[in-house]
Protein backbone atom coordinates (compact mmCIF):
# COMPACT_ATOMS: atom_id res chain seq x y z
CA UNK A 1 0.00 0.00 0.00
CA UNK A 2 2.70 2.62 0.74
CA UNK A 3 4.39 1.88 -2.46
CA UNK A 4 1.50 2.50 -4.62
CA UNK A 5 0.62 5.64 -2.64
CA UNK A 6 3.55 6.54 -3.29
CA UNK A 7 4.14 6.39 -6.76
CA UNK A 8 0.38 7.64 -7.32
CA UNK A 9 1.96 10.89 -5.45
CA UNK A 10 4.92 11.22 -8.26
CA UNK A 11 2.53 11.49 -11.30
CA UNK A 12 2.72 14.92 -12.64
CA UNK A 13 -0.34 14.36 -15.03
CA UNK A 14 -3.44 12.20 -14.46
CA UNK A 15 -4.72 11.05 -17.94
CA UNK A 16 -8.69 9.16 -17.66
CA UNK A 17 -8.34 5.99 -19.66
CA UNK A 18 -11.54 5.70 -22.07
CA UNK A 19 -13.78 2.83 -21.41
CA UNK A 20 -15.31 0.35 -24.26
CA UNK A 21 -16.75 2.38 -27.01
CA UNK A 22 -16.74 6.17 -25.25
CA UNK A 23 -15.01 8.59 -26.80
CA UNK A 24 -15.19 11.22 -23.93
CA UNK A 25 -14.50 10.52 -19.93
CA UNK A 26 -14.99 12.85 -17.36
CA UNK A 27 -14.47 11.99 -13.89
CA UNK A 28 -15.19 13.78 -10.43
CA UNK A 29 -12.57 13.64 -7.55
CA UNK A 30 -11.40 15.23 -4.56
CA UNK A 31 -10.33 14.74 -1.10
CA UNK A 32 -11.61 16.15 2.55
CA UNK A 33 -9.38 16.87 5.04
CA UNK A 34 -10.95 17.65 8.60
CA UNK A 35 -9.16 17.77 11.94
CA UNK A 36 -9.13 19.44 15.34
CA UNK A 37 -5.78 20.78 16.91
CA UNK A 38 -4.54 22.62 19.61
CA UNK A 39 -1.53 24.61 18.25
CA UNK A 40 0.26 27.74 19.25
CA UNK A 41 1.88 29.88 16.16
CA UNK A 42 4.96 31.13 16.20
CA UNK A 43 5.83 34.20 18.04
CA UNK A 44 2.28 34.22 19.34
CA UNK A 45 1.95 34.59 23.01
CA UNK A 46 -1.39 31.78 23.50
CA UNK A 47 -2.11 29.00 21.99
CA UNK A 48 -6.03 27.79 20.78
CA UNK A 49 -8.44 25.27 20.41
CA UNK A 50 -10.01 25.08 16.48
CA UNK A 51 -11.10 22.51 13.42
CA UNK A 52 -8.73 22.84 10.68
CA UNK A 53 -9.59 21.77 7.08
CA UNK A 54 -6.58 20.62 5.18
CA UNK A 55 -3.55 19.54 7.87
CA UNK A 56 -2.45 17.61 6.49
CA UNK A 57 -4.10 17.64 3.00
CA UNK A 58 -5.67 20.73 1.59
CA UNK A 59 -9.64 19.99 0.61
CA UNK A 60 -9.98 20.02 -2.93
CA UNK A 61 -12.54 19.36 -5.82
CA UNK A 62 -11.89 18.49 -9.09
CA UNK A 63 -12.58 17.85 -12.60
CA UNK A 64 -10.70 15.97 -15.71
CA UNK A 65 -11.32 14.45 -18.52
CA UNK A 66 -9.84 12.98 -21.76
CA UNK A 67 -11.64 12.79 -25.58
CA UNK A 68 -9.62 10.16 -28.05
CA UNK A 69 -9.04 11.79 -31.20
CA UNK A 70 -7.80 8.99 -33.22
CA UNK A 71 -4.19 8.10 -33.86
CA UNK A 72 -3.06 7.71 -29.58
CA UNK A 73 -4.23 11.86 -29.70
CA UNK A 74 -5.87 13.05 -27.07
CA UNK A 75 -7.64 16.15 -25.66
CA UNK A 76 -7.31 16.53 -21.81
CA UNK A 77 -8.50 18.98 -19.05
CA UNK A 78 -8.48 19.33 -15.68
CA UNK A 79 -10.43 21.34 -13.55
CA UNK A 80 -9.42 22.09 -9.59
CA UNK A 81 -11.22 23.86 -6.79
CA UNK A 82 -9.77 24.42 -3.11
CA UNK A 83 -12.04 24.34 -0.31
CA UNK A 84 -12.68 25.02 2.99
CA UNK A 85 -14.37 21.95 4.72
CA UNK A 86 -14.74 23.70 8.34
CA UNK A 87 -16.78 26.60 6.98
CA UNK A 88 -18.21 25.68 3.24
CA UNK A 89 -15.76 28.77 1.98
CA UNK A 90 -14.14 28.15 -1.21
CA UNK A 91 -10.54 28.53 -2.04
CA UNK A 92 -7.34 28.31 0.82
CA UNK A 93 -8.24 31.69 1.75
CA UNK A 94 -11.43 34.50 0.91
CA UNK A 95 -8.73 35.82 -1.71
CA UNK A 96 -8.38 33.10 -3.40
CA UNK A 97 -9.57 32.37 -7.39
CA UNK A 98 -12.38 29.48 -7.45
CA UNK A 99 -10.25 27.16 -9.57
CA UNK A 100 -7.00 27.32 -7.67
CA UNK A 101 -5.55 24.50 -7.86
CA UNK A 102 -5.45 23.94 -11.50
CA UNK A 103 -7.08 24.87 -14.29
CA UNK A 104 -6.29 23.66 -17.74
CA UNK A 105 -6.58 22.25 -21.47
CA UNK A 106 -4.22 20.53 -23.62
CA UNK A 107 -3.35 17.64 -26.04
CA UNK A 108 -1.47 13.78 -24.87
CA UNK A 109 -0.21 11.77 -26.90
CA UNK A 110 3.34 9.55 -27.68
CA UNK A 111 5.30 13.29 -27.48
CA UNK A 112 3.73 13.40 -24.05
CA UNK A 113 1.38 16.22 -22.42
CA UNK A 114 1.24 19.95 -23.12
CA UNK A 115 -1.48 21.88 -21.37
CA UNK A 116 -2.59 25.66 -21.37
CA UNK A 117 -3.95 27.53 -18.09
CA UNK A 118 -2.94 27.72 -14.58
CA UNK A 119 -0.98 25.12 -14.12
CA UNK A 120 1.10 23.25 -11.29
CA UNK A 121 4.66 24.27 -10.68
CA UNK A 122 7.42 22.22 -11.17
CA UNK A 123 9.16 23.17 -7.53
CA UNK A 124 6.13 22.75 -5.71
CA UNK A 125 5.43 18.85 -6.96
CA UNK A 126 9.36 18.11 -6.19
CA UNK A 127 9.04 20.15 -2.72
CA UNK A 128 5.72 17.67 -2.10
CA UNK A 129 7.35 14.48 -3.58
CA UNK A 130 10.04 14.17 -2.35
CA UNK A 131 9.67 14.72 1.71
CA UNK A 132 7.35 12.09 3.78
CA UNK A 133 4.58 14.67 4.88
CA UNK A 134 3.64 15.62 1.00
CA UNK A 135 1.86 18.64 0.55
CA UNK A 136 0.84 19.52 4.40
CA UNK A 137 1.44 23.17 5.31
CA UNK A 138 0.08 22.12 8.83
CA UNK A 139 2.69 19.72 9.13
CA UNK A 140 5.31 18.92 6.39
CA UNK A 141 8.78 21.55 7.11
CA UNK A 142 9.91 20.99 3.50
CA UNK A 143 6.32 22.55 2.13
CA UNK A 144 5.96 24.79 4.67
CA UNK A 145 9.41 26.85 4.35
CA UNK A 146 9.39 26.80 0.74
CA UNK A 147 5.77 28.19 -0.06
CA UNK A 148 4.74 29.67 3.30
CA UNK A 149 8.13 31.21 3.81
CA UNK A 150 10.88 31.44 1.19
CA UNK A 151 9.30 31.49 -2.33
CA UNK A 152 7.34 34.13 -3.60
CA UNK A 153 5.35 32.14 -6.14
CA UNK A 154 2.20 30.26 -5.27
CA UNK A 155 2.04 26.25 -6.06
CA UNK A 156 0.33 27.17 -9.63
CA UNK A 157 1.12 29.54 -11.97
CA UNK A 158 -1.30 31.65 -13.87
CA UNK A 159 -1.11 32.19 -18.07
CA UNK A 160 1.20 29.26 -18.28
CA UNK A 161 2.23 26.57 -20.47
CA UNK A 162 2.76 23.09 -19.33
CA UNK A 163 4.99 20.02 -20.73
CA UNK A 164 5.48 16.57 -19.16
CA UNK A 165 6.78 13.78 -20.99
CA UNK A 166 5.52 10.07 -20.62
CA UNK A 167 5.00 9.28 -17.25
CA UNK A 168 5.95 5.67 -18.03
CA UNK A 169 9.59 6.69 -18.80
CA UNK A 170 12.04 6.68 -16.14
CA UNK A 171 13.63 10.21 -16.54
CA UNK A 172 10.61 12.55 -16.13
CA UNK A 173 10.63 16.12 -17.85
CA UNK A 174 8.59 19.06 -16.71
CA UNK A 175 8.77 22.56 -17.97
CA UNK A 176 6.62 24.81 -17.23
CA UNK A 177 6.41 29.02 -18.47
CA UNK A 178 4.01 31.81 -18.04
CA UNK A 179 3.26 35.62 -19.09
CA UNK A 180 3.42 38.34 -16.62
CA UNK A 181 -0.62 39.26 -17.17
CA UNK A 182 -2.33 41.24 -14.53
CA UNK A 183 0.17 41.80 -12.13
CA UNK A 184 2.69 44.41 -11.02
CA UNK A 185 6.05 42.85 -12.00
CA UNK A 186 7.34 42.14 -15.19
CA UNK A 187 8.99 39.23 -16.99
CA UNK A 188 8.55 35.25 -17.87
CA UNK A 189 8.36 32.62 -15.14
CA UNK A 190 9.90 29.50 -15.86
CA UNK A 191 11.09 26.29 -14.12
CA UNK A 192 12.34 22.91 -15.44
CA UNK A 193 12.48 19.78 -13.36
CA UNK A 194 14.14 16.51 -14.38
CA UNK A 195 13.81 13.28 -12.29
CA UNK A 196 14.80 9.83 -12.11
CA UNK A 197 12.50 7.31 -10.75
CA UNK A 198 12.80 3.65 -11.41
CA UNK A 199 12.70 1.14 -8.52
CA UNK A 200 12.92 1.71 -5.00
CA UNK A 201 14.99 4.61 -5.67
CA UNK A 202 14.03 8.44 -6.95
CA UNK A 203 16.37 11.69 -7.76
CA UNK A 204 15.14 14.82 -8.92
CA UNK A 205 16.65 18.20 -9.70
CA UNK A 206 14.66 21.48 -10.26
CA UNK A 207 15.21 24.85 -11.04
CA UNK A 208 12.80 27.85 -10.89
CA UNK A 209 12.81 31.70 -12.05
CA UNK A 210 10.53 33.63 -11.21
CA UNK A 211 9.70 37.32 -12.13
CA UNK A 212 6.22 38.15 -11.66
CA UNK A 213 4.05 37.20 -8.91
CA UNK A 214 -0.03 36.74 -7.75
CA UNK A 215 1.51 37.42 -4.45
CA UNK A 216 2.60 40.10 -2.95
CA UNK A 217 6.86 40.98 -3.49
CA UNK A 218 8.82 43.01 -1.56
CA UNK A 219 10.38 46.76 -2.73
CA UNK A 220 12.44 46.96 -5.52
CA UNK A 221 11.92 42.91 -6.88
CA UNK A 222 13.55 41.67 -9.79
CA UNK A 223 13.67 38.03 -9.65
CA UNK A 224 14.15 35.08 -7.56
CA UNK A 225 15.81 31.86 -8.68
CA UNK A 226 15.51 28.43 -6.87
CA UNK A 227 17.37 24.95 -7.07
CA UNK A 228 16.23 21.84 -5.39
CA UNK A 229 17.68 18.77 -5.50
CA UNK A 230 15.96 16.01 -3.94
CA UNK A 231 16.44 12.00 -3.72
CA UNK A 232 14.44 9.23 -1.80
CA UNK A 233 15.19 5.36 -1.56
CA UNK A 234 12.74 2.57 0.15
CA UNK A 235 14.17 0.19 1.99
CA UNK A 236 10.86 -1.87 2.38
CA UNK A 237 11.65 -1.38 6.42
CA UNK A 238 11.59 1.98 5.75
CA UNK A 239 11.40 5.12 3.00
CA UNK A 240 14.43 8.30 3.29
CA UNK A 241 14.27 11.67 2.28
CA UNK A 242 16.25 14.10 1.31
CA UNK A 243 16.30 17.49 0.59
CA UNK A 244 18.56 20.91 -0.71
CA UNK A 245 17.96 23.82 -1.94
CA UNK A 246 18.87 27.76 -2.34
CA UNK A 247 16.59 30.73 -2.91
CA UNK A 248 18.01 33.63 -3.64
CA UNK A 249 15.60 37.10 -3.87
CA UNK A 250 16.80 40.13 -5.93
CA UNK A 251 15.22 43.02 -4.41
CA UNK A 252 16.05 46.50 -2.42
CA UNK A 253 17.33 43.97 -0.12
CA UNK A 254 18.58 40.82 -1.17
CA UNK A 255 18.21 37.85 0.52
CA UNK A 256 19.26 34.31 -0.20
CA UNK A 257 17.58 30.96 1.43
CA UNK A 258 19.12 27.86 2.23
CA UNK A 259 17.18 25.00 3.01
CA UNK A 260 17.38 21.34 4.10
CA UNK A 261 15.07 18.80 4.91
CA UNK A 262 15.37 15.02 6.13
CA UNK A 263 13.06 12.51 6.84
CA UNK A 264 11.29 9.12 7.07
CA UNK A 265 7.87 7.15 6.02
CA UNK A 266 7.81 3.45 8.37
CA UNK A 267 5.25 1.52 7.06
CA UNK A 268 3.55 -0.60 9.36
CA UNK A 269 0.76 -2.89 7.71
CA UNK A 270 -1.94 -0.63 7.24
CA UNK A 271 -0.15 2.43 9.05
CA UNK A 272 2.37 4.54 8.53
CA UNK A 273 4.52 6.66 11.32
CA UNK A 274 5.96 10.06 9.67
CA UNK A 275 8.96 12.10 10.88
CA UNK A 276 10.93 15.15 9.34
CA UNK A 277 12.78 18.01 10.06
CA UNK A 278 13.74 20.95 8.31
CA UNK A 279 15.81 23.83 8.57
CA UNK A 280 15.50 27.53 6.10
CA UNK A 281 18.12 30.19 6.89
CA UNK A 282 17.05 33.13 5.08
CA UNK A 283 20.73 35.96 4.84
CA UNK A 284 20.68 39.45 4.18
CA UNK A 285 23.62 41.54 4.49
CA UNK A 286 22.48 42.69 8.20
CA UNK A 287 20.89 40.03 9.08
CA UNK A 288 20.40 35.62 9.79
CA UNK A 289 17.64 34.50 10.10
CA UNK A 290 16.95 30.47 10.52
CA UNK A 291 13.97 28.55 11.11
CA UNK A 292 13.74 25.10 12.07
CA UNK A 293 10.76 22.80 12.34
CA UNK A 294 10.52 18.79 13.72
CA UNK A 295 7.47 17.05 12.39
CA UNK A 296 5.90 13.35 13.70
CA UNK A 297 2.78 11.78 12.75
CA UNK A 298 1.09 8.67 12.81
CA UNK A 299 -1.11 7.62 9.70
CA UNK A 300 -3.34 4.71 9.70
CA UNK A 301 -5.36 3.41 6.32
CA UNK A 302 -9.20 2.59 6.87
CA UNK A 303 -9.66 1.66 3.24
CA UNK A 304 -7.67 2.21 0.24
CA UNK A 305 -9.27 5.92 -0.06
CA UNK A 306 -9.66 6.99 4.21
CA UNK A 307 -7.32 7.28 6.77
CA UNK A 308 -7.43 8.65 10.13
CA UNK A 309 -4.46 10.58 11.83
CA UNK A 310 -2.72 12.10 14.27
CA UNK A 311 0.34 14.84 13.82
CA UNK A 312 2.45 17.11 16.08
CA UNK A 313 5.14 20.07 14.94
CA UNK A 314 7.56 22.35 17.33
CA UNK A 315 8.93 25.12 15.15
CA UNK A 316 11.65 27.58 16.57
CA UNK A 317 13.05 30.53 15.18
CA UNK A 318 15.58 33.30 15.80
CA UNK A 319 14.04 36.01 18.67
CA UNK A 320 10.69 34.43 18.78
CA UNK A 321 8.51 32.36 21.23
CA UNK A 322 8.29 28.88 19.27
CA UNK A 323 5.76 27.39 17.44
CA UNK A 324 4.02 23.66 18.45
CA UNK A 325 0.99 22.20 16.76
CA UNK A 326 -1.00 19.07 17.91
CA UNK A 327 -3.94 17.74 15.83
CA UNK A 328 -5.90 14.64 15.27
CA UNK A 329 -8.08 14.20 12.12
CA UNK A 330 -9.40 12.05 9.07
CA UNK A 331 -9.27 12.58 5.27
CA UNK A 332 -11.08 10.92 2.55
CA UNK A 333 -10.66 10.60 -1.04
CA UNK A 334 -12.89 10.33 -3.92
Amino acid sequence: MFRSLFAAALAVTAIVDSAGAQAQNVVLYGLVDLSGSHSRLLGADRSQWQLDSGNLSRSFLGFRGAEDLGGGLRAVFKLESYFRADTGGSGRSDSDMFWGRDANVGLSGAFGTTVLGRNVTPLYLTTINFNPFGDSFGFSPSTRQYFAGAVLGDRSWNNSLAYTNNPKDPLRVHFVVNTPEGVATDGRNAGLSVSYITGPFAATLVAEQIKNSALPVPAGFERQTVIQAGATYDFKLVRVYGQAGRVKTEATIDTRTVLYQIGAAVPIQNSVILIAFGSAQAKTASSRITDRTFSLGYDYFLSKNTDVYVAALYEKSFNVSSGNSVAGGLRLRF
